[in-house]
């Protein structure tokens, strides 16, 4: 059997032995002292790296689960969605599919979301929440969170649904100071576990406002969560061998230093961006607005995106994306997020340098 790629795709991303270790922990019954001791340990380093007081949900579903979730619980008029990407244009999607009132405010794939572009939108009416991925990891650009959420603060009564998934402990969120109030996301991209579990923090106005939707259904109901999280446990049946993980990488994060770990994600994402412009290619996110957990890089020298790939991988064993959605082909992408450090980055670049002269 052949040996499978190690990926820096932007997740799932390589899981480092140390963390499958941890899931292997013996399961425990998830209704008793074990688990609840579990879950406890779990809190604290979770608040420092979110930098928040607030409990931290643990949530058996991916990312998307909270997302939808977040809607059920807090819309009850319209819904504006913040659009740059395949992912952020799907939460528009799921907000129909929930049967939410909802608009969205769209701009061009690559392009990034700006506040003016917001408080226009917004100065409309009729809207009590908006939902915003902060880095969309299908084009590699890295909205403006701190700005985006003073401009939705002008107005009244609107909560603010904000998407981390490729971006939590890769770069600096302070909750507490940031002032929304849901901020979710999934385990498999900067947090460097399979995937299987998501996170969610939430506010407590989101608490009130959940409160006055009786169809917030079960599953994600925040007073569920909230509920048993007094308890120091889940609504639901938990995924275990999933936090015994969670609390591995929690405590590698704390130990390696957060600053040390913002500034390594800035270092090895930097190294992939002098590899493109040294063979010609360019960012497709702007200069201001480009993720430091992911590159998406534009195929503006039209080569075999897809032969690309698999170059990469039958000669080196690494797995790149071949880029997302309706830019698939016409970019690719490079993730530098969770375990890479500088030389495992220079490692895999290496590898490009090997194969690229094949297909220029």
């Amino acid at each position: 059997m052949s040996t499978k790629p190690k990926l820096f795709s932007p997740g799932p991303v390589d899981v480092a032995k140390e963390t499958y270790e941890a899931m292997c922990s013996p399961t425990i019954g998830h209704r008793g002292k074990d688990f609840e001791e579990l879950y406890a340990s779990v809190q604290p380093g979770l608040q420092q790296i979110a930098q928040s007081s607030r409990p931290v949900y643990l949530n058996t579903a991916s990312a998307w689960g909270a997302m939808e979730g977040s809607l059920r619980n807090l819309t009850r008029k319209k819904v504006l969605n913040l659009c740059c990407g395949a992912f952020s244009d799907k939460w528009y999607d799921v907000s129909l599919r929930c049967g939410k009132e909802a608009d969205k405010l769209q701009v061009e794939w690559g392009e990034a979301i700006t506040p003016e572009l917001v408080r226009n939108k917004l100065s409309e009416g009729g809207f009590d929440t908006v939902t915003l991925v902060h880095n969309e990891t299908s084009t590699g650009v890295l909205n403006p969170l701190t700005e985006i959420v003073k401009a939705i603060r002008e107005f009244d009564d609107i909560m603010i649904i904000v998407d981390t998934v490729s971006s939590f402990s890769a770069v600096p969120i302070n909750y507490d100071e940031l002032g929304v109030d849901v901020l979710l996301c999934g385990v498999q991209k900067a947090l460097a576990l399979p995937p299987g579990i998501s996170l969610m923090i939430v506010s407590e106005a989101a608490l009130e406002r959940a409160k006055e939707l009786p169809d917030r259904g079960y599953y994600f109901d925040f007073h569920e969560f909230e509920k048993n999280h007094a308890k120091n446990n889940t609504p639901s049946t938990p995924a275990i061998p999933h936090i015994y993980g969670l609390r591995e990488r929690v405590e590698f994060m704390l130990a390696e230093g957060m600053e040390t770990r913002f500034a390594r994600h800035e270092a090895t994402n930097q190294l992939t961006n002098d590899w493109l412009l040294k063979h010609g290619f360019v960012n497709f996110a702007p200069k201001d607005y480009q993720s430091k957990s992911l590159t998406c890089i534009k195929n503006n020298l039209e080569i075999d995106v897809p032969g690309f790939v698999k170059a990469v991988r039958t000669k080196h064993n690494f797995l790149i994306n071949g880029g997302y959605g309706k830019i698939k082909g016409s970019t690719f992408r490079i993730s530098n997020m969770g375990n890479e450090t500088i030389e495992t980055q220079q490692e895999l670049l290496a590898a490009l340098d090997d194969v690229i002269p094949e297909f220029l």
